[in-house]
C-alpha cells in the first residue's frame, strides 16, 4: 500500500524570520515555538484527497523540495522577492502537466510552486 507524505519541516537559522516569510508568502497559520522549539504549521485545504504525491529525480545536489499550490506563479514570484526571497526558476509549463516555478526563501531553501 502506498503511504502518503504527511509532514514536512523547514529548518532555519532564524526561525522567526522564516515563520514571518511563510505566513505572508502563503498565508500559512504558524504557531509560536513549542517546548521543542518547533513552530507547527496548520495543514491547508484544497489539496488532493488522496494525499501528496512525489518523485525522485536526478540532480546536481541532494535536497528535499516541496511544492505549494498557488493561483498565479508570476505574482507569487514577485511577492517572494518583495519578502526577501529570490526567483530560482521562472514559470514553466510541464508537458501534459501543470505550470511550475521555484523560489528561494530568505535563507536559501528552495520551494516549488505549482499553478492551481
Amino acid at each position: 500500500m502506498t503511504r502518503p507524505v504527511v509532514f514536512f519541516q523547514i529548518l532555519a537559522k532564524n526561525p522567526e524570520r522564516q515563520s514571518a516569510f511563510y505566513r505572508e508568502m502563503f498565508g500559512w497559520k504558524i504557531d509560536e515555538p513549542n517546548a521543542f522549539g518547533l513552530s507547527m504549521i496548520e495543514h491547508g485545504i484544497g489539496g488532493p484527497p488522496e494525499g501528496v504525491g512525489g518523485a525522485i529525480a536526478p540532480g546536481a545536489e541532494s535536497r528535499v523540495l516541496v511544492y505549494v499550490q498557488v493561483l498565479d506563479p508570476v505574482e507569487t514570484l514577485a511577492k517572494a522577492e518583495s519578502l526577501g526571497g529570490t526567483r530560482v526558476m521562472e514559470p514553466f509549463d510541464v508537458p501534459d502537466g501543470p505550470t511550475i516555478a521555484q523560489l528561494a526563501d530568505p535563507e536559501g531553501n528552495v520551494v516549488g510552486i505549482v499553478k492551481q
